[in-house]
């Protein structure tokens, strides 16, 4: 299993504490809006590392719940004639939903605890944004 990437990058105490408040509501779409609209938040590392981290988990989110939705209704009129074994197919299926939930719970825990960390699995993707 990989490890979680922790960004080397060093961010000051006092970037920390200025932007701890918008990277822990970057997490619930507040936070992005407010790092674009606020001047002193754009400056800040730490917001900003969070804020890519919030903006791939948005896009991520959107696009794992359209492609769930669709396989999970085609499987789902497959596996209801299964019986049973189909019962459990589609339970597994139905906890898969909550893996969005889970990475966003995961990145406020990682804003509020003053870390600069990727998500599992999709988080690499924020290096790309170039802002």
């Amino acid at each position: 299993m990989a490890k979680k990437k922790e960004v080397k990058e060093k961010t000051s105490k006092k970037d920390v504490s200025d932007g701890i408040a918008c990277a822990i509501l970057t997490y619930l779409l507040i936070g992005i809006i407010w790092y674009f609209a606020d001047e002193k938040m754009k400056k800040n590392a730490y917001a900003k590392f969070h804020v890519k981290q919030g903006l791939v988990l948005l896009i991520a989110s959107i696009i794992f719940l359209i492609a769930w939705s669709i396989i999970f209704s085609v499987l789902a009129a497959i596996f209801i004639l299964l019986g049973p074994a189909g019962w459990v197919i589609i339970t597994i299926l139905g906890l898969v939903f909550w893996i969005p939930l889970v990475w966003c719970i995961m990145g406020i825990v990682y804003a509020a605890t003053g870390k600069k960390k990727e998500l599992p699995v999709i988080g690499h993707f924020a290096r790309k944004f170039a802002f």
